[in-house]
């Protein structure tokens, strides 16, 4: 009796713990959508931050045969800019909406269209918004690794036949029966041998598995959320809600059971004390790894399925993102106009005052070319930025559909840039050697005339030669982008080049003034070429000795009109 008030009592303290925690996952979610309605028109927090190395499976997986190379992406600092407008609760979102910024869209396929519609209806219903902002937080993230880090190594997980684990549980069997009719301690000892041997194994063969048990609980969750999504409806996404109930249909016979593998808090994130008993029943029986080849051969023949879901639900968890990044510009933005892929209209590229999405308080800048674009003056003066500014508004253009402008029109590029290069240590490459490779894949680009044009952002063209040598091929580098139809911004210091290239560029700088010891700039782009020249004049500011800064001016003062270097 005494036994059975005991056993009573510990299943009251579970069943209350059980309950416990049920409430506390209802609260925590209740508190998360607080929080995401409290977010919507507000800069992402800590939480959303980028990991390069989970975000790079799906884009690696996915790639176009045209995508943004890693030396734009460096240039760009987009793994910053990624980091501003991802607003993902997902893995699978966050490494969707880093594939839309690495493979920008080249053709006009409608998608952006249809995009358009879902993302009006995401801003309009804040009840949608953030029913499907819960259903991917508890889809959530992966601590280091892409998804496809695992699925690519599926068929090399360590599968070994089920054979041993049944011959081990016929002899659990065996035990139990030997004790109960035949010898008691025979029996019992031979059940602890065994049950011994089942679990020093277990470990070893478990450690094997784990990794692949990541991939197996992140599915499961996948899977889950696309059902509850399925279940709920939704008026944004039906069309991905049909493909979604097929596809997780095919994957019924993996999920099926899949609790005799993991444990609820490793797949749903609940906290279940049942759990600790479950976990010792799978150390006896070996339950889980028997299961696990079960799993593993159906997974493996459904990864397409498994690969749709993934892009289906990533792209809607995109989108939501997108949606967020949008609230938080307080309408300072656009929906970009594209043009035809041609200059036969003059029509190549034009922002009205665009702005860079890193900037605090940056300084709008407006451009409307017929050509390329040459840019002069002096350091800290604006080119570099407004260069970036106007390469990440061609890159939204045709990514997340949403410029930071008042007014975009472009045709759809390929965009590549050669701007922030280093010395390559590892290949033994001088700067100048990796500045010419830089510019070289661009020239190869252009090249090739059956694709769409190429938009290039070059910063101090050739500036690791001499000046000669610098001058010289700078002007032959930039005169072959004009004849090939590149639309190339290029920024120099070298000012000889605005004469040069007069004819094939059009020709704008970015200066500052002197006020009283200081020099202050305004950002603004300004036409024609550079006339002030402040970089001797900036020796001063920070304390140079006026010796250096006076003879320093009669030097170049001397250049300029004897058209030689004289000490």
């Amino acid at each position: 009796m005494d036994g059975i008030i005991i056993l009573g009592v510990v299943i009251a303290i579970l069943g209350l713990i059980f309950i416990m925690g049920i409430r506390n996952i209802k609260e925590e979610e209740r508190r998360f959508c607080v929080k995401a309605k409290e977010e919507f028109g507000k800069a992402p927090v800590k939480r959303y931050r980028y990991n390069n190395r989970s975000c790079e499976g799906y884009h690696k997986k996915h790639k176009n045969d045209y995508f943004v190379d890693d030396i734009t992406w460096n240039d760009l600092s987009l793994g910053d800019v990624f980091d501003r407008i991802n607003y993902c609760e997902s893995s699978t979102g966050q490494e969707f909406l880093y594939y839309m910024l690495r493979n920008p869209v080249i053709k006009d396929d409608g998608s952006f269209s249809k995009m358009e519609e879902e993302l009006s209806l995401l801003q309009k219903n804040e009840e949608e918004r953030i029913k499907l902002k819960l259903l991917f937080h508890r889809v959530g993230k992966n601590a280091k690794y892409s998804i496809y880090d695992y699925l690519e190594l599926l068929d090399k997980a360590p599968v070994s036949g089920n054979g041993v684990h049944y011959l081990m549980l016929v002899l659990m069997a065996v035990a139990v029966l030997i004790s109960a009719f035949a010898n008691f301690t025979f029996g019992f000892i031979m059940l602890l041998l065994v049950i011994a041997v089942n679990i020093v194994s277990y470990f070893k063969l478990r450690a094997g598995i784990e990794p692949y048990l990541a991939t197996f609980s992140y599915v499961i969750r996948l899977i889950d959320q696309s059902k509850n999504l399925i279940v709920a409806g939704s008026d944004i996404f039906s069309d991905e809600i049909n493909e979604l109930s097929e596809k997780t249909s095919n994957l019924k016979g993996f999920v099926k059971g899949s609790w005799i593998l993991m444990s609820s808090s490793k797949v749903r994130g609940n906290g279940n004390p049942l759990d600790i008993i479950g976990d010792y029943v799978r150390m006896i029986t070996h339950a889980d790894l028997i299961k696990f080849n079960g799993m593993l051969s159906k997974l493996v023949r459904e990864l397409d399925s498994v690969d749709r879901i993934i892009s289906i639900m990533g792209r809607m968890d995109a989108l939501i993102s997108i949606c967020y990044y949008r609230a938080s510009l307080n309408g300072e933005y656009c929906l970009p106009e594209f043009s035809l892929n041609s200059t036969d209209n003059g029509d190549v590229y034009e922002i009205e005052k665009g702005y860079h999405p890193l900037l605090k308080d940056p300084v709008s800048n407006s451009i409307s070319l017929k050509k390329g674009i040459l840019l002069t003056g002096s350091n800290a003066s604006g080119k570099s930025t407004f260069l970036k500014m106007c390469a990440i508004n061609a890159l939204f253009a045709q990514t997340i559909h949403t410029c930071l402008a008042a007014g975009y029109k472009a045709p759809m590029y390929r965009i590549y840039s050669s701007m922030a290069l280093k010395d390559d240590i590892n290949y033994g490459d001088s700067y100048y050697m990796v500045e010419i490779k830089s510019l070289k894949r661009i020239i190869d680009s252009a090249d090739d005339k059956n694709k769409p044009k190429v938009l290039c952002f070059v910063d101090e063209v050739l500036r690791g030669t001499n000046t000669i040598e610098r001058i010289a091929a700078s002007t032959k580098v930039l005169e072959y982008f004009a004849k090939e139809k590149v639309c190339c911004f290029a920024a120099t210091h070298d000012i000889e080049l605005s004469s040069l290239l007069k004819d094939s560029y059009e020709i704008y700088h970015f200066e500052g003034n002197m006020t009283g010891d200081d020099v202050v700039f305004d950002y603004r782009l300004k036409e024609g070429p550079a006339t002030n020249r402040n970089a001797i004049k900036l020796l001063k500011t920070i304390g140079y000795n006026d010796a250096i800064v006076s003879e320093a001016e009669k030097m170049a003062e001397n250049f300029e009109i004897k058209g030689i270097w004289e000490i």
